[in-house]
């Protein structure tokens, strides 16, 4: 399948999942903010979900073996999406994942309005100011820095496509807790779950996962319990090695 690769690109795999993926050092490549996001959701058995700001489509690969679901990857950027078209061919996942080089304040150009079960969503993390310092690799700054998606775009999309009760997920930073809150009630998705991530015991939480409903109640959030990711030895703690290579 190496006739799928461009010059540069190489080949990753999530073990856990059986997933193998197109990558390379010029572009954004999936982190464990991926894994962890994939891991969290409450993926439906059916129906279909559409991962937002899917890049190479990692997150949307990781979720294919554990449903039977329709997997719509949206990404803006036409080099991370070639690649996440050719990443679903080498999994033979083209019956189930499909890739749209979209915008997704243009979503509903694409998909229709209230016909979505589920939404997962790995954003642009920083907000977008005018001295903020961005990565000079445009593919990284893009990735990075809210220059075309801002939260609220994201929930306002959001809430277009998902049915009556379908759900949305997200991996984020938790200084961005207050925004992520505001802009979902802004657009009628109640927050449901919540989970802290922390690199170790000791630090602050570097990482969040949020979960919500279209429509939902807004009383019930769970606050997850704590997920560590190193160990004092510095290696990944059982938990995160089990997402990674699936306890092998």
């Amino acid at each position: 399948m190496t006739d799928l690769l461009l010059e540069g690109e190489r080949i990753d795999q999530l073990v856990s999942q059986g997933v193998q993926i197109i990558q390379s050092p010029d572009v954004f490549s999936f982190s464990l903010d991926a894994v962890l996001l994939a891991h969290f959701a409450s993926i439906p058995k059916r129906g279909t979900i559409v991962d937002f700001c899917s890049g190479n489509g990692a997150i949307a690969l990781f979720m294919a073996p554990k449903t039977n679901a329709e997997i719509i990857g949206v990404e803006l950027q036409e080099r991370l999406a070639d690649m996440g078209k050719r990443s679903i061919l080498l999994n033979h996942f083209e019956d189930q994942v499909t890739m749209k080089q979209l915008d997704i304040k243009n979503v509903l150009e694409e998909i229709n309005s209230d016909s979505v079960d589920f939404i997962t969503c790995n954003p642009p993390y920083f907000k977008e100011q005018p001295n903020s310092k961005k990565n000079p690799n445009p593919y990284y700054a893009i990735a990075r820095h809210e220059i075309h998606l801002k939260l609220d775009d994201v929930f306002q999309s959001a809430s277009k496509l998902l049915k009556m009760n379908g759900k949305i997920a997200m991996v984020h930073r938790p200084d961005r807790l207050m925004d992520i809150l505001d802009s979902m009630r802004q657009h009628r998705i109640a927050p449901k779950r919540i989970q802290f991530i922390y690199p170790k015991e000791g630090k602050e939480a570097n990482t969040i996962l949020i979960e919500g409903i279209k429509d939902g109640k807004t009383d019930g959030l769970k606050i997850l319990p704590p997920l560590y990711v190193y160990g004092e030895d510095n290696e990944y703690l059982p938990a995160i090695k089990d997402m990674l290579h699936g306890g092998k």
